[in-house]
C-alpha cells in the first residue's frame, strides 16, 4: 500500500500535477442572491447548473491529462463519520456570536443529529432559519425565514485559498474574510482525519494571522513568494517564513506587497507560474512591482521567535531571479492596450494552473492574453468560465495540487 507521505508534496508550481483538490459547486451557490452576493464576496447571482457544468469540465480536462481528482465534499463526508472530526467542525459552525447560547445549543442539536453526508452538505450548503430542527430562543425568533443560522460557503470552490502545501507538509491558512473564515475548518479536519493523508504535518493553522493560499506562489524549490494585501498580512508572511525555515522546507521567502483591492485581492491574481523560468503578470504592476527577501537564519531554533534576516526592496522580478538561481525571470509579454489588460486581469487571465512546465489551463475568455501565451511557447487547456468567474477566480484559485512530481536538478 502506498503511504500518505509518497501522494502528497508539492516543490514547485509547475513541476507535473498528479493529485489535485478540488470542489464542484453546488447548492451553496443557490443561496446566493442579489442581497447578500456582496457580503458572500460574489460579483452576481451565478447560473448554478451552467457552473457546474464549467467545473465539470475543468475537472475532465484534469483527469484527461493523468491527474488525480479529489473532491473536497466527498473526502468531508468521509471525514464525518470520525466523533472527534465532526465535533470539531460543528463548534467551529455554531462559534457565531449572532446566535446567543439558546441558539447555538439547538444548532448543535441539529448538526450533530445528522448523518455524515448529510452533515457535510449542511456545512457547506448552509442551514437556513426554517431548515432547523428544534429551532429556539430570543435569536432564532427574531430572524426572519431565509436568514442563516450557519452560513453557506459558495467560495469553497476557491480551494487554493483555504490550504497549500510546501513541500510534504500542508498549511491550513487563515481567511481573512468572515464569510470564509469557517473553511478552514473543514479542510484542518480533512487533513487531520482523513486516511488519505494520515502523518501529514500541518504547517500552520487557522488561529493565526491571516495568510491565504492564492498569495503562495511556490516559485522554485525552496522559494515561496507571498503576497501581502487585501487578504494576507505582513504578519502571517513572517509567520510562515518562519516556520518554512524551522522545517527545512524553504531558504528564502519574497513578501511582495500588492494593492489592497478587489481586482488584486490576490498575488495569483496577478502573476502566475507557467514555465520553471516564466510567469505571466499584469503589464501593468510588471515594473513597478517590489520585493522584501526574507532569508533563514543559520541556526533556526524556535519557529515563532528566532531573528530573520531582511533586505529590500528591490524589484519583484530581479529579486525572484536571484533566489531562484537564474538569470531573470522571463516575464509573458500580453503586449495589451491598457483597457484590454484590466478587463482580462479582472476575468483572472493571469490566474492560471500549470499542470506542467509550458502547459497551462486557463479561461477560454482572455483571448488575447491566452495568444501571447501560446506565441511565448506554453500550450493553453482553454475552459470556459462565465460562471465559475463570478467569484472572482480563475483555475488556480479553483484547484489546491496536492502532489506535483519534482523538477528535475538542472
Amino acid at each position: 500500500m502506498t503511504s500518505s507521505a509518497a501522494r502528497t508534496g508539492v516543490t514547485s508550481e509547475v513541476g507535473r500535477l498528479r493529485t489535485v483538490l478540488l470542489h464542484r459547486p453546488g447548492a451553496e451557490l443557490r443561496r446566493l442572491t442579489p442581497r447578500n452576493n456582496d457580503q458572500l464576496l460574489f460579483d452576481g447571482v451565478p447560473w448554478v447548473a451552467r457552473a457546474q457544468e464549467e467545473h465539470d469540465a475543468f475537472a475532465a480536462a484534469l483527469t484527461d491529462r493523468g491527474v488525480e481528482v479529489l473532491h473536497l465534499d466527498r473526502l468531508l463526508a468521509e471525514v464525518m463519520g470520525v466523533p472527534v472530526a465532526r465535533a470539531e467542525v460543528i463548534a467551529a459552525a455554531v462559534d457565531d456570536p449572532r446566535l446567543g447560547a439558546t441558539l447555538r445549543h439547538a444548532t448543535t442539536a441539529h448538526l450533530a443529529g445528522l448523518a455524515p453526508e448529510d452533515l457535510a452538505t449542511a456545512l457547506i450548503t448552509g442551514v437556513a432559519h426554517d431548515e432547523l430542527r428544534g429551532g429556539r430562543g430570543l435569536a432564532y425568533q427574531l430572524m426572519g425565514r431565509g436568514e442563516f443560522v450557519v452560513p453557506p460557503l459558495p467560495n469553497l470552490m476557491f480551494t487554493r485559498d483555504s490550504s497549500v502545501w510546501v513541500g510534504d507538509q500542508v498549511a491550513v491558512t487563515s481567511l481573512a474574510m468572515p464569510a470564509r473564515d469557517r473553511e478552514s475548518a473543514l479542510t484542518a479536519a480533512l487533513y487531520a482525519h482523513h486516511p488519505r493523508f494520515a502523518g501529514v504535518d500541518q504547517l500552520y493553522g487557522p488561529q493565526l494571522e491571516h495568510l491565504e493560499g492564492g498569495d503562495v506562489l511556490l516559485l522554485s524549490p525552496g522559494v515561496l513568494a507571498v503576497g501581502v494585501g487585501e487578504r494576507t498580512t505582513a504578519g502571517g508572511a513572517e509567520r510562515l517564513a518562519r516556520r518554512v525555515f524551522a522545517r527545512g522546507l524553504a531558504h528564502t521567502v519574497l513578501v511582495v506587497p500588492i494593492a489592497q483591492e478587489r481586482a488584486t485581492m490576490h498575488l495569483d491574481t496577478i502573476c502566475t507560474m507557467v514555465d520553471v523560468d516564466a510567469m505571466v503578470m499584469y503589464p501593468a504592476v510588471a515594473d513597478s512591482l517590489q520585493a522584501w527577501t526574507v532569508t533563514a537564519p543559520d541556526r533556526p531554533d524556535d519557529a515563532d521567535t528566532t531573528e530573520l534576516s531582511v533586505s529590500g526592496p528591490q524589484p519583484f522580478l530581479i529579486a525572484a531571479a536571484t533566489a531562484m538561481g537564474i538569470d531573470r525571470l522571463r516575464v509573458i509579454d500580453t503586449g495589451l492596450d491598457p483597457v484590454t489588460a484590466e478587463r482580462e486581469q479582472w476575468d483572472d487571465g493571469n490566474n492560471t494552473l500549470a499542470l506542467a512546465p509550458r502547459l497551462a489551463v486557463a479561461y477560454e475568455r482572455n483571448t488575447v492574453t491566452n495568444a501571447a501565451l501560446e506565441a511565448a511557447g506554453i500550450e493553453v487547456v482553454a475552459i470556459s468560465g462565465s460562471e465559475l468567474g463570478s467569484g472572482r477566480g480563475g483555475p488556480r484559485c479553483m484547484s489546491c495540487p496536492v502532489l506535483r512530481e519534482p523538477l528535475p536538478v538542472a
